[in-house]
């Protein structure tokens, strides 16, 4: 019996995982990315494959983002999906290619099987980004941040998510409020908490969203969380040691007039999702607010600063 429809867009690398979060919250799971150029890039990091057909090399340079819908939800869901890729082009800042979408009919739950398979824990740092399915061994100084199969944006692999779990490790302090902004599922947030913060609050304007992180905090056990579905530039009460957010440059840039009536003084703030290209647009609308740049990370295309408020 078919019971599912596989949808599948086509895209550019850069924006693979903007489209991939819209699917994520669009969809019945998870989503799956088909890219050669993270293939490309596993090979220039020395980190090589045992081993890679040459002909995946020759592939066009087309991303294929996937996600599955019940077929009796599809005319809604399809609607819904063409809507927010529609929008996701008119106001993208680069090329995101034909967006195209098509269609298959699949079995039941093979889909999800398939995608649970092919997704291992991540190794950032001493965080280990763990799916709820798989049972994890725990090394010793390792903290283990679980996740449902039911995402919304960041699971850690990507450049941007993992860029600031590092920042995190480093500047995350015991006695700290942290507020992770645009929380997405939860992982920076969560991550936060296990580093020892002794409390985290999770905004984000999205209700799956909310959903997720709140699913991903209870699998974490973490007491420690407040989570809010509001933009938290609205409400300047709620005031934090560090600000973390992985949003594109456009609105970061935009909330750096406002982000700092957010942040106590001496706080730190790391921002992701940055573009390379659009870097030193971002550190300049921060320093101009009185930001302090501390270091910079880059990885691929995407770039992370840390920067420090007024004291």
């Amino acid at each position: 019996m078919k019971d599912y429809i596989e949808i599948s867009v086509k895209t550019t690398h850069l924006g693979s995982e903007l489209v991939a979060d819209i699917l994520s919250e669009l969809s019945d799971g998870g989503v799956s990315v088909s890219d050669v150029q993270d293939v490309i890039d596993l090979e220039n990091s020395g980190k090589n494959w045992d081993y890679a057909e040459e002909s995946v090399y020759a592939k066009d340079s087309t991303v294929v983002v996937k996600c599955y819908i019940k077929i009796s939800e599809k005319a809604r869901k399809l609607a819904d999906i063409s809507r927010a890729l529609k929008t996701l082009k008119e106001n993208s800042p680069f090329d995101l290619g034909e967006l195209n979408i098509s269609e298959t009919e699949i079995d039941g739950d093979f889909w999800r099987e398939k995608w649970k398979e092919n997704f291992k824990p991540i190794h950032i740092g001493n965080i280990v980004v763990v799916p709820e399915w798989i049972d994890y061994k725990q090394k010793a100084q390792e903290k283990t941040v679980i996740i449902g199969s039911n995402m919304a944006f960041g699971t850690g692999e990507h450049e941007t998510t993992s860029m600031c779990v590092e920042f995190l490790q480093t500047f995350v302090n015991e006695n700290d409020t942290v507020i992770d902004v645009g929380t997405g599922s939860g992982i920076l947030g969560i991550a936060a908490s296990k580093l020892g913060a002794k409390k985290v609050i999770m905004t984000d304007i999205d209700e799956c969203a909310i959903t997720a992180s709140e699913q991903n905090i209870e699998l974490n056990n973490v007491k420690n969380a407040e989570v809010y579905l509001k933009n938290l530039l609205d409400d300047n009460t709620v005031k934090g040691d560090i600000i973390v957010a992985n949003i594109i440059a456009e609105v970061l840039i935009g909330f750096a007039a406002g982000l700092k009536n957010n942040l106590k003084a001496g706080g730190k703030v790391i921002l992701s999702g940055i573009l390379t290209d659009r870097l030193d647009k971002v550190v300049a609308a921060y320093k101009a607010q009185g930001f302090n740049l501390l270091d910079t990370k880059i990885k691929g295309e995407w770039a992370a600063i840390a920067l420090e408020g007024e004291k």
